[in-house]
């Protein structure tokens, strides 16, 4: 069984910069695709971006595009997301996620239901 632990998230002005961090234990990830998740309150889960076992293809949520990079150190056992240019867009819980096992080495998954893992997540607050 595998944990997730999301951290990084905090409060900061649009415009700013945050790192999340998603480290796992109890199983390796590197076998697996990684996504990272946003939730707002009284939204529904929504994608924001996602990286393949390799790390050699990548994936992003039109909203993000050019300002977020999904990265991997499968040494560290651990997912990163670097979120540059924040927008003001309140307060969203960001989650990573460990894809369902998969054939292809592929960061084409963007529904929840095709990740089996999801970590507690992490606060995120972009003020004005």
């Amino acid at each position: 069984q595998v944990q997730l632990v999301e951290s990084g998230g905090g409060l900061v002005q649009a415009g700013g910069s945050l790192r999340l961090s998603c480290t796992a234990s109890g199983r390796t990830l590197s076998s697996y695709a990684m996504g990272w998740f946003r939730q707002a309150p009284g939204k529904e889960r929504e994608f924001v971006a996602a990286i393949s076992w390799s790390g050699g293809s990548t994936n992003y949520a039109d909203s993000v595009k050019g300002r977020f990079t999904i990265s991997r150190d499968s040494a560290k056992n651990t997912v990163f997301l670097r979120m540059n240019s924040l927008k003001f867009v309140g307060t969203a819980g960001y989650y990573c996620a460990r894809r369902r096992p998969y054939y292809s080495d592929s960061a084409r998954s963007t529904a929840p239901s095709e990740y089996d893992s999801w970590g507690q997540g992490t606060q995120v607050t972009v003020s004005s």
